[in-house]
């Protein structure tokens, strides 16, 4: 037998195989190389052989389309069947697939990954938010100097103050907001919120009360002035000291500790209003009063930031003076927290933004005070409009020269009930 590729000698001479008489065996025949050009045509075999008739001419087998394998028809009919090998009865499937044809989407994969990209924006847009408005937080009250404060409670407390500052306002927004041009800044409307979990509360001090100024340091100074038992009304304590005056004499003519400070003036408040695109109230009784500016008619409405100055300033136009204007300002807080909360305000960027910005560019807090803990204001503010809290004046028992006398056995009982986190049942009358 002939080694490859040695005993390849390009014909038939000089070999075994059939038709010679040489007694050896005929070695492995191999396949000259096709010449160029030389392939025969090419031509679909002809399900006619089936039948018996004639064969159809060679085929390679190449290029054809021919489907080989057993179709799903079981074991065919035997050699030079239709499929090849002898497998398969039928007409062989059709390829299942074109060249040419874009393979169906993968929804699933899709939604997958716009869920993510979704999280990952909303979550970015959050903390970026979050650092943004704690960035603007005008942390000016330094709790720490307050003396001899309470001990704490089971409650939250914040101490609310809506101030006459006339900062960043034009003359021409004071004279469309009636706020006169006075020097300095006096606060309008106290009160304390109490954030429990038994109820929230919110209680206001009419700027009138009668109080007594204790021992307290100096905010900045840091000299101790000595309590003398001077008496006057709430609002001078602000005027003499500041905020931190202010929650030492809180303290210390209620004996209920305040946790945190939050201010706000008149250009703010006007503005939050604004930002909101107003804020929707019900006002049982048409008033009005030329000192404030107001003028307004029974029934629903949306009130301006111009109006709701006005509404929540007048006390001049009631019998009850500063205690129907503490009401009316609790209403309205309570009000606009209520909208401030809202999906409606929250989701949408082109409110939130402007509200937060117009809200935390004016809004003064202590120094410990969170965005989490201005939050909890809010809301707690917003269950009080819902329902789900007590609105009161602090009680008043008389007067005294012109000043609201606090009725001191429902006082401590009210502060007794906020420190044990309990439903206030107190009553302001």
């Amino acid at each position: 037998m002939n080694d490859w590729p040695e005993g390849w000698s390009g014909g038939r001479d000089g070999r075994h195989g059939r038709g010679s008489a040489d007694a050896q065996p005929e070695g492995a025949r191999v396949m000259p190389h096709v010449r160029p050009g030389s392939v025969p045509p090419q031509q679909r075999q002809g399900y006619d052989a089936v039948a018996g008739r004639a064969a159809a001419p060679y085929d390679s087998g190449y290029n054809t389309g021919q489907v080989y394998g057993a179709p799903r028809g079981g074991r065919g009919a035997g050699p030079g069947g239709p499929g090849g090998g002898g497998h398969g009865t039928g007409t062989p499937p059709l390829p299942s697939y074109s060249p040419g044809a874009r393979p169906a989407p993968d929804w699933g994969r899709r939604i997958k990954v716009g869920a993510i990209t979704v999280a990952v924006v909303l979550v970015a847009t959050t903390i970026g938010t979050y650092f943004w408005a704690d960035g603007k937080m005008r942390r000016e009250v330094d709790l720490a100097k307050v003396i001899e404060r309470p001990q704490e409670g089971d409650c939250t407390t914040y101490l609310i103050v809506g101030s006459d500052s006339r900062e960043g306002m034009t003359a021409e927004d004071k004279k469309r907001l009636h706020t006169g041009s006075a020097d300095g800044k006096r606060t309008d409307s106290m009160m304390i919120l109490a954030a429990c979990g038994s109820g929230n509360t919110m209680i206001s001090l009419p700027r009138d009360s009668d109080v007594e100024i204790p021992t307290f340091v100096g905010s900045q100074s840091g000299k101790t002035f000595k309590g003398t038992g001077r008496r006057v009304k709430l609002n001078a304590a602000y005027a003499e000291d500041g905020p931190e005056l202010l929650v030492r004499t809180v303290e210390h003519n209620t004996g209920l500790r305040i946790d945190h400070y939050a201010e706000i003036g008149f250009a703010g408040f006007a503005n939050i209003v604004d930002a909101l695109g107003g804020v929707e109230m019900t006002i049982e009784k048409g008033f009005k009063d030329k000192k404030s500016g107001a003028d307004f008619q029974a029934g629903k409405q949306t009130l301006d930031g111009e109006q709701a100055l006005a509404f929540v300033r007048t006390r001049y136009a009631f019998a009850e003076s500063d205690l129907a204007r503490t009401k009316n300002q609790q209403k309205f807080l309570a009000a606009l927290a209520s909208q401030a909360a809202t999906p409606g305000t929250v989701l949408n960027p082109f409110k939130l933004y402007p509200t937060l910005g117009a809200g935390l560019d004016t809004l003064i807090v202590d120094k410990d005070m969170s965005l989490f803990d201005l939050a909890e204001m809010f809301f707690a503010m917003k269950s009080v409009n819902g329902g789900d809290g007590t609105s009161m004046n602090m009680p008043v028992s008389g007067s005294r020269g012109g000043n609201l006398v606090w009725d001191k056995a429902k006082v401590k009982e009210l502060v007794r009930q906020i420190q044990n986190d309990e439903k206030v049942t107190v009553t302001e009358k």
